[in-house]
């Protein structure tokens, strides 16, 4: 009996530690100069063959990407976050919808003025959602923390 519960206990470890995270985008933040006080900050999504990530105006039906920004007082905000890619569109059987989205990479850009040259971080979290012509991933959160400013 207990030969059979070590037999079975192996197997489900070896099941699980081959189990695969799929992980279609990578992220990278960064900021970007623009005056002594304005900066842009880039959000730019690196998308894995055969999967497209969301625009923020996806359609009906998937989670579009969007960005939350955590209040910052030496931070505004200037105007919305742009998309920086191949836009493309078509219509979705699955979700009865005409679909934007990106495939490959997609830079996403918002403009902000820090209140002062000081040093300070931008922090906040993207939430999207990926698919491929089989599947969609669960939405998902990733945190970002960029600096800007200083001298």
């Amino acid at each position: 009996m207990k030969k059979i519960i070590l037999v079975i206990l192996l197997a489900s470890v070896v099941g699980i530690t081959n189990a695969q995270i799929i992980t279609p985008v990578k992220w990278t933040f960064a900021a970007k100069k623009i005056t002594d006080k304005t900066y842009e900050i880039h959000i730019t999504a690196l998308v894995d063959d055969k999967w497209h990530i969301y625009s923020q105006i996806a359609g009906d039906g998937p989670i579009p990407t969007s960005f939350s920004f955590i209040a910052n007082p030496l931070v505004a905000l200037n105007g919305k976050v742009t998309e920086i890619g191949k836009l493309e569109k078509s219509y979705d059987e699955n979700f009865k919808s005409e679909l934007k989205y990106y495939e490959k990479q997609v830079d996403f850009v918002q403009k902000i003025k820090l209140k002062s040259s000081a040093f300070t971080v931008v922090k906040g979290t993207v939430t999207f959602m990926v698919c491929n012509d089989r599947q969609c991933l669960p939405p998902k959160d990733i945190p970002f923390s960029i600096k800007v400013g200083g001298k």
